[in-house]
């Protein structure tokens, strides 16, 4: 589950940045558009198949939810683009999926969780595999701004999980996914009224890569929707319930590699030789992680 929603994360960002090259939507409103259209399928689905879901025993759980919504959702997101907006793409990503390193601490020393010693060797297999994706010695002069933003993004990105991991054990995914777009929708409308919204990009047509056939942004839009945010978060917070967080959050480290391979493939950004190296060096650790259990 957690390789299947970060393979289809990886392929919406070839369809997000097909879009975005050809519209002037912006990255941000792009996002908007995701968690506001996942959340308007999810509430809808639930709402005529599993009403129940959709109620919310008590206050505190409400503000769980509101908290993981806005930090799990919607920060991650932001302070992505932020870093890559400052950063180089790769950059960024290593950045924010040094997120595994601080769930195995968090697991280890708050929760007090039993982690076997194989998770660390683990854990600086996937970091020096992305450093080796991300090439970081090429002669790069790193933005503080962008380094701190990229810093965050772990951070919120750990949370997203760990708090996922408690969620789920009183509440189903599907409900929990729900009620995480739904309060990172109502933030970003707070911050991007929906009356703004430039609906008249959605109309630009753009010609997918290879000459394959000429589709609307809306399709695209549609597609990141629904196979790029309905599907895979709940696959990916679904997971929690088969296995440890520490697991999924290094098994999750997929997503970069997927998106290069996805990236060469449809958009041509051929890999050199020392990517290729680091994407294997990401695959060990993540399957020297899943023997650690």
């Amino acid at each position: 589950m957690t390789i299947a929603a970060a393979t289809l994360f990886a392929v919406n960002g070839a369809v997000s940045k097909i879009a975005l090259d050809a519209s002037d939507i912006g990255t941000l409103r792009w996002t908007e558009l995701r968690s506001t259209g996942g959340f308007v399928g999810l509430a809808i689905g639930l709402a005529i198949v599993a009403p129940r879901r959709l109620r919310i025993g008590t206050r505190r759980e409400l503000g769980r939810l509101a908290f993981y919504g806005i930090v799990g959702f919607m920060l991650v997101q932001w302070l992505y683009f932020v870093a890559i907006d400052r950063l180089p793409i790769g950059i960024g990503l290593l950045f924010e999926f040094t997120a595994p390193v601080l769930i195995a601490l968090w697991a280890r020393f708050a929760w007090h969780e039993p982690v076997r010693r194989r998770v660390w060797p683990a854990l600086g297999l996937v970091v020096a595999g992305l450093a080796l994706v991300a090439q970081i010695w090429d002669g790069l002069t790193l933005d503080g701004v962008g380094v701190v933003a990229g810093l965050l993004a772990a951070v919120a990105l750990a949370i997203y999980y760990l708090m996922g991991e408690r969620l789920v054990e009183r509440r189903d995914p599907i409900s929990v996914v729900c009620f995480g777009l739904g309060f990172a929708s109502l933030g970003w409308a707070a911050l991007l009224p929906w009356w703004s919204f430039p609906t008249e990009a959605l109309r630009v047509s753009v010609e997918l890569p290879h000459g394959l056939f000429t589709v609307s942004v809306g399709s695209l839009a549609l597609w990141g929707v629904v196979f790029g945010t309905i599907v895979p978060f709940s696959l990916s917070i679904g997971a929690l319930r088969h296995l440890p967080v520490t697991t999924v959050g290094i098994v999750a480290t997929f997503e970069p590699v997927a998106a290069a391979v996805v990236a060469w493939v449809w958009l041509g950004e051929a890999l050199v030789a020392v990517q290729i190296v680091g994407g294997v060096v990401v695959l060990l650790g993540i399957v020297l992680a899943e023997t650690s259990r």
